[in-house]
């Protein structure tokens, strides 16, 4: 079950790392906390939504559809 947290900078810096050096756009990453830091479990290349749709209230999908309109009339 997801629920809503706030990341780290070091845990966004981790999942960050991880999506460039897969050469992704856009990618669901699963970081663990531990005594030692955030701890990287696995990065999904197709993420499934549900789960933090259902535990932020967002609308992740539209957002992210909305983000490519926007790159592509940019790029355009």
């Amino acid at each position: 079950m997801a629920s809503v947290i706030r990341i780290t900078s070091e845990g966004r810096r981790l999942a960050l790392k991880a999506t460039k050096a897969l050469n992704l756009a856009v990618a669901g990453v699963d970081i663990i906390r531990s005594n030692k830091g955030p701890r990287l479990l696995e990065v999904n290349s197709s993420p499934g939504l549900e789960g933090i749709e259902r535990a932020t209230g967002i609308d992740i999908a539209n957002a992210m559809i909305q983000a490519i309109e926007r790159k592509l009339k940019f790029n355009v």
